[in-house]
């Protein structure tokens, strides 16, 4: 029944385009439904009747852009421009290619020299700079803002599309007030423009805010309930959360547009959704044959995804590399640089085969056959790069966040406690109130990275003025003391470890009596054979049996401390007279002071 309602819709839709005139704004309005093949069917026939139509010509030339053909689209401007060197909107389109080719300075200069053409009074060739330093990456978002906001000084201006525009220019900007009052007064000027609500959405989704986001779309759905993005919009989002309700919005979606590679890699993600990696997989590669190098990047990174499900991590690794190299870095996600920094962790697992490893030029590092030591460091070094390009990537907080948790649970993983250290120090850092939990983390992945001297200064200092009533300050501010001084010769676990036997008996009610004792009889370690002060030692061994008068390790140890010296043989040529020896419960063997004449 669905496909059968499916069918109706589009054959609908498609009947209705063939009666429209045959017109540039006809085109103009399929380029803002996205739909581009409409479009561009309108305006091969309008150019190939009249190659001197400037604005035809643009506009066939945006299509060209939009769909990915951006040497088409150039070598269209370059003829046009042959043929009228003085035609505004062609020098706009062609500052355009000129941008996404890294000349600023040529785009700028044609731009500019558009707008004097029109003596700055004309609103599309505004529209068109301001739109074409938005979409491109090496685009001036402030110059597009400076110009569209030229635009609405003009005489009896009255176009939503300028402040569509400016919207998406002051996102660009990273600056969502400023674009969501431009969507706002693209809306008083058309309320039906539904990009205008769609694009507030996307503000309120980087804020990850979905009270906000989720009724836009519905919005715009209600608005025009024939703009496919509304529906693409909110197929993706529930794509990650919900299967079902994601299949109803790509049906909704796939009604509206055009048929053609975009509705097939839609298609191709939705089977990827329902858990069918290998027909996914399949798909891709199929589309990947028909469409060759107009193909969407992202197919390759589908095959990556699925091939990792899969466990064929060489072929996950391999369509990933592809993918970063041939995608625009506006359809990379940073979950796509974490997906590569899993891989590389799984290369670099020790029962991994070795393969080629990609640095950030895209050469390749062989190593060998098991990922030995040099190997490892190898890995761990991309698995950090990709986790910093991810966290770099992404604008939301708490992503970044997530990200970071993910790069120490991942470092921890593989034995390297000095990253995973380090990446919790900056999730530390990001957190604008730090948990308890949180610094525990930071400071005890140092100590089991063997870094003392900075769990030392954790424990000691920050955990312990921050949570004062709180035992593990004062344990780990101890143990960190400890591994610095194994011998006890310097004796600088001595004050952290009378501090931890008076506070493992005071906070909480005495709950941590255990670790009192264990206090104590470090104590008692360090005084007999260390300080050489039996009183003292007996005053600290005293302390553990008045915790616990059971216990055994105490009374043996008693015994032997206050066991009267052994009496001098005579006649004899060896010298039996030796200290006592002591052996705490914390497991620390003090030396022996006899020594050899």
């Amino acid at each position: 029944m669905t496909k059968r309602v499916l069918s109706l819709l589009v054959s609908g839709i498609l009947c209705s385009s063939m009666l429209f005139a045959q017109k540039v704004d006809d085109a103009k309005k399929f380029i803002y439904y996205e739909r581009y093949k409409s479009a561009k069917d309108i305006l091969d026939k309008k150019v190939a009747e009249d190659p001197n139509d400037a604005e035809a010509t643009y506009w066939l030339g945006q299509v060209l852009l939009k769909t990915r053909d951006s040497a088409g689209a150039k070598a269209l401007y370059q003829k046009a421009l042959t043929a009228n060197g003085n035609a505004p909107l062609i020098l706009v389109g062609m500052g355009q290619t000129e941008l996404m080719e890294g000349k600023t300075n040529e785009a700028r200069q044609h731009f500019e020299t558009a707008i004097n053409l029109s003596k700055g009074k004309d609103v599309d060739v505004l529209n068109a700079i301001g739109s074409a330093n938005v979409d491109a990456r090496k685009g001036d978002a402030t110059y597009a803002v400076q110009k569209l906001t030229q635009a609405t000084t003009t005489k009896k201006f009255k176009n939503a599309y300028t402040y569509l525009i400016m919207g998406d220019a002051y996102r660009k900007l990273i600056d969502g007030g400023n674009a969501v009052t431009s969507y706002n007064k693209a809306l008083e000027l058309d309320p039906t423009l539904a990009a205008a609500k769609v694009r507030i959405g996307r503000i309120y989704l980087t804020q990850n805010n979905p009270d906000y986001f989720l009724p836009a779309w519905d919005e715009a759905a209600k608005i025009d309930s024939t703009y496919a993005p509304t529906y693409f919009e909110q197929y993706y989002y529930w794509y990650f959360r919900d299967v079902n309700k994601a299949g109803a919005f790509l049906d909704k979606y796939i009604a509206h547009t055009d048929p053609g590679p975009e509705m097939e890699y839609a298609k191709t993600d939705y089977t990827y959704a329902k858990g069918d990696f290998a027909g996914a997989q399949k798909r891709a590669r199929e589309l990947i044959a028909q469409n060759k190098e107009k193909v969407s990047p992202r197919m390759y990174r589908m095959i990556a995804y699925t091939a990792d499900t899969l466990g064929d991590i060489k072929t996950a690794k391999a369509a990933m590399d592809t993918f970063l190299t041939k995608a625009d870095t506006s359809i990379v996600l940073a979950t796509d640089y974490e997906e590569m920094a899993k891989i590389f962790s799984k290369l670099g697992a020790p029962d991994s085969t070795s393969m080629a490893a990609s640095d950030s030029t895209g050469s390749d590092s062989t190593g060998g056959a098991m990922a030995g030591n040099a190997d490892k460091a190898m890995y761990d070094s991309l698995i950090a790069k990709y986790y910093n390009m991810a966290i770099n990537k992404d604008t939301v907080a708490a992503n970044k966040a997530k990200f970071i948790a993910n790069a120490a649970a991942m470092a921890k993983r593989s034995g390297n406690r000095n990253l995973e250290a380090e990446w919790l120090g900056r999730a530390y850092a990001m957190e604008k109130e730090p948990s308890q939990n949180d610094l525990y983390n930071w400071a005890y992945a140092h100590y089991a990275a063997g870094n003392y001297v900075k769990a030392d200064t954790l424990f000691c200092n920050t955990y312990k003025n921050k949570f004062p009533n709180a035992i593990y300050g004062y344990l780990w501010c101890a143990r960190a003391r400890q591994a610095q001084d194994t011998t006890m010769e310097k004796g600088v676990a001595v004050e952290p470890y009378k501090e931890l036997a008076d506070k493992a008996l005071t906070l909480d009610s005495g709950k941590y009596k255990s670790q009192a004792i264990i206090a104590n009889f470090y104590l008692v370690s360090y005084y007999n054979d260390i300080a050489k002060s039996k009183d003292t030692a007996l005053a600290y061994l005293d302390k553990v049996l008045a915790i616990d008068p059971t216990n055994e390790d105490g009374m043996r140890i008693k015994k032997i401390l206050t066991a009267p010296p052994p009496k001098k043989s005579t006649g004899s040529t060896t010298k039996s007279s030796s200290k006592s020896k002591t052996k705490s419960k914390s497991g620390t063997k003090p030396k022996s002071s006899a020594k050899k004449k």
